[in-house]
């Protein structure tokens, strides 16, 4: 089998073309053969002896040749690498994902402490709050989603499709193992503790709440409950004190903190 065109008229005015399961080329004149150099293994898989060059028509050779590279280069780019961070935003994401592509910035699947430091900044966070809850947050989830062979370890990264395994105990259970909402129990936490209002808790109701998933011993669960209940409690309850359930459950699936900066956006626009 041949890279050839058709047989009484031979290729004058194109370059030589190799083949890949050959080692003649499409001139009439004999040339000495070289083997090709090494390709990855994907481009290597191309038959590149399926292009079938027209000697009849010029543009024809063009778009048989342009073909080929295109094929190249596209099996050059895509093939057998590590997978991104990023490509987590390619797919569908659970809603604890969700809930944290908000502190993404950039949108590369990896949370530095600065972006969630912006992040805070971004809905209404002080400095000191956000400076404390940047170092907080990565210090506490990022060692636990850094996959083994990543590099810069000690920059606290989180990547968000490991975000699960960041889950702490002590915590409403909302969330299950794979990141997914639970919507009997978080209907659980108003049926249990709006005493006031069925769609609302207080501050009390709200440490009533806390307590009530407190398991044995388990301190950072306690510290990790706490510090994500009251730091929304203090930016998102309302004049009369109250925490609203359909803001909470917009934290659950993810909605609430794009909200809350496209809110402030607008207001500093007025």
């Amino acid at each position: 089998m041949s890279c050839k065109g058709e047989a009484n008229t031979p290729f004058t005015n194109v370059f030589p073309v190799h083949c890949a399961r050959s080692e003649q080329y499409t001139t009439n004149t004999p040339v000495e053969s070289h083997p090709p150099p090494p390709l990855p293994r994907r481009i290597a898989s191309l038959d590149l002896c399926s292009l079938q060059l027209s000697s009849s028509s010029s543009p024809a050779v063009g778009r048989s040749i342009s073909s080929m590279a295109s094929k190249l280069a596209e099996a050059a780019g895509g093939g057998g690498g590590e997978p991104s961070p990023a490509d987590v935003y390619s797919s569908e994401m659970t809603p604890l994902q969700n809930h944290v592509a908000f502190f993404d910035r950039n949108k590369d699947g990896i949370i530095y402490p600065s972006e969630t430091y912006e992040g805070l900044r971004a809905i209404g966070a002080g400095v000191a709050l956000s400076a404390v809850g940047a170092l907080f947050i990565n210090g506490g989830l990022g060692p636990k989603t850094i996959p083994e062979n990543a590099k810069a370890r000690f920059k606290l990264p989180i990547y968000i499709n490991n975000i699960h395994k960041g889950k702490h105990g002590s915590d409403s259970g909302v969330y299950d193992e794979n990141g997914r909402l639970v919507h009997e129990k978080f209907e659980q936490i108003f049926k249990k503790h709006a005493h006031t209002r069925p769609d609302a808790l207080t501050g009390q109701e709200l440490k009533e709440l806390l307590q009530a998933n407190r398991e044995p011993k388990d301190f950072k669960g306690w510290l990790g409950g706490f510090a994500e209940w009251k730091v929304l409690f203090y930016l998102c309850k309302d004049k009369d004190g109250f925490l609203h359930k359909d803001t909470v459950r917009a934290v659950y699936d993810g909605s609430l903190f794009v909200k809350m900066e496209q809110d402030r956006r607008s207001a500093k626009k007025k």
